[in-house]
């Protein structure tokens, strides 16, 4: 690649010639302020608008000053980042953004992770120059999963980028001109009422408090502190990997016994693992895809555990409802199973049950509204939690999560194997299902349990699995843009694979929409160990296939008979309906 010479703040350094200067500065070890560029996933998505133009430096030779994101360097071009001129203009920038901002920064969701505040800090842009009128948007709360506050929005566009580019949902855009331009979908409309998938990739790259997940932080309190109720928790396994660095944590370390003893200290009457209902979820779904695999069933067959994926197919992919699996999610089979067979065998009255989730996921929220997710006569799942939210309910109730010693999970919802943890990363409920599966077909045990071959963090994997001389053929997706690839390939007919998992967050689970917010630039990273912190977990359990939870086994013997039998179907399987494409 050519290279060419450049002085940076002093400092001569080749760079190539198809490089930025906002690059360039940061191979100099040059921090230059940013808030509208965007980097996801090892520069797989960018946003490169230059909206916002904090990052503006002077260029020898140039009149105008330039933004560093998305001006390619020139030979012997001569940079300065932090010049007078250049100081003063990001300072008055930054007060012509704060002039048009709700001054609620100590009421805000986003207060202590807002890059605008941050950048405010930074520039000492304590007083407000600019007077003038203000954006007066309503407040939109129309879902069950993110909550907009157009006023705080600084159309930086990068939750464009991440829904269209990424996600290929297509529900943002920049609507409106001069002073009334925002970012949302067209005409305005409630998020409820368009195709959006709640995905939560937008939240999380969002700079300020624009886009939120609906917090259900309230009526939990209330819900703990109500005598007549009985108030049952489940944490998903991707929470375990992330919970710590809310507290200061590396990312790579999985805090599950100080979860527990965390959970219980808020005042949860029991503390269950979602990892019982994955286990669960395994029996279910690989039996579905063995008897579809024997029986000439429709393949392939996809996997169904992400909600936001499901709702993506139902809006875009109509014509293929009849190609991913009929099961419930781990969470939703978690709140089916709790309010019956547990409920009997603890001669609990169903109605006083409320079941809490801890998700990595802001779309769990909105499918645990789904009105059809209530087989047992109640709604499976009550409420849920993002990680972010039990971390700040934990720091309410003034708990020193880092202290706390080590707890267990209540019994027997709460016993799990290594296949359950495994649903945190792209490829783990594949592999859990091949686990299985392949005892089925063989009718040994496995030697390994490891199906390497389905594992990494290309966002689009495929593999070939040799079980009992067939060769079944497996695609992993994660992220929407990856999933749209597969679809096409199975609606047009090309497609040669029996098993497709898809996750609609880039990483799977441990990179959900609810997740602690990262630097965009360090998340590649940060989910890689988060994925390595996982697959150490389900490493270290002593049973690591879901068919052998001995839990499981006694839930079908006293309960539900025999998997993907008719009281299975009842309570864990599900159907879906196409909606419309806007």
């Amino acid at each position: 690649m050519p290279f060419v010479n450049i002085t940076i703040d002093d400092i001569r350094l080749q760079v190539p010639k198809d490089a930025t200067i906002l690059e360039a500065a940061q191979k100099a070890t040059i921090k230059i302020p940013t808030l509208c560029h965007l980097e996801l996933h090892n520069r797989q998505t960018v946003n490169q608008v230059a909206s916002c133009r904090i990052c503006v430096v002077e260029v020898d030779g140039r009149r105008n000053l330039a933004p560093a994101c998305s001006t390619k360097v020139a030979n012997n071009m001569v940079i300065r980042t932090h010049s007078p001129r250049v100081l003063k203009s990001r300072r008055v920038l930054l007060q012509l953004l704060l002039s048009n901002h709700p001054k609620d920064c100590l009421n805000c969701y986003a207060s202590g992770a807002c890059e605008l505040q941050d950048l405010a800090n930074q520039f000492h842009t304590d007083k407000n120059r600019f007077e003038g009128e203000s954006s007066n948007f309503a407040i939109e709360t129309s879902s069950a999963a993110i909550t907009r506050d157009l006023n705080k929005c600084i159309r930086c566009r990068r939750c464009e980028t991440a829904c269209n580019d990424m996600q290929t949902v297509g529900v943002l855009s920049g609507i409106g001109r001069g002073f009334n331009m925002v970012v949302g979908p067209a005409f305005h409309a409630p998020l409820q009422d368009t195709q959006c998938v709640f995905c939560g990739q937008c939240v999380k790259v969002c700079p300020t408090g624009a886009l939120m997940g609906k917090s259900h932080i309230d009526p939990v309190w209330d819900a703990i502190n109500n005598p007549d109720k009985i108030v049952l928790v489940q944490t998903a396994p991707a929470v375990r990997a992330a919970l710590g660095e809310e507290f200061g944590m590396e990312p790579g370390h999985t805090v599950t016994k100080q979860m527990v003893t965390a959970l219980r200290r808020l005042g949860f009457d029991y503390v269950f693992d979602t990892n019982f209902a994955a286990d669960l979820t395994i029996m279910e779904e690989a039996t579905e895809f063995l008897h579809r695999l024997q029986h000439g069933g429709r393949l392939p067959m996809l996997t169904s555990c992400c909600p936001a994926w499901v709702k993506f197919f139902e809006h875009q992919f109509q014509d293929l409802l009849d190609v991913p699996s009929t099961c419930k999610s781990p969470q939703e089979m978690f709140g089916a199973i709790a309010k019956t067979y547990w409920a009997q065998k603890l001669g609990i009255d169903p109605a006083k049950i409320v079941v809490v989730s801890v998700m990595p996921c802001l779309s769990k929220k909105y499918e645990a509204a789904r009105k059809e997710l209530s087989s047992s006569g109640l709604q499976d799942v009550d409420y849920v939690l993002s990680t972010r939210e039990i971390a700040r309910m934990l720091r309410e109730a003034g708990i020193d999560f880092l202290s706390l010693p080590a707890g267990e999970f209540d019994n027997p919802l709460g016993f799990s194997t290594g296949g359950a943890d495994i649903f945190a990363v792209s490829g783990g409920v594949c592999e859990a299902a091949l686990r299985m599966a392949a005892e089925v077909i063989t009718g040994q045990p496995l030697e390994t349990v490891d199906f390497e071959e389905v594992r990494g963090q290309r966002g689009l994997r495929h593999a070939g699995v040799e079980i009992a001389g067939k060769m079944v053929n497996v695609a992993i997706a994660s992220g929407l843009g990856n999933a749209r690839r597969l679809l096409e390939e199975i609606r047009s007919g090309k497609s040669s694979y029996h098993l497709i998992e898809i996750m609609a967050c880039p990483g799977g689970c441990v990179g959900g929409g609810g997740q602690p917010f990262v630097d965009s630039k360090h998340e590649f990273e940060v989910i890689r160990k988060r994925s390595e912190a996982i697959y150490a977990e389900d490493a270290g359990k002593e049973i690591r296939s879901s068919q052998k939870n001995p839990y499981i086994q006694q839930l079908y013997k006293e309960f539900l008979g025999e998997p993907y039998g008719e009281k299975a179907h009842q309570l864990l399987h599900t159907g879906y309906t196409g909606r419309e494409k806007l």
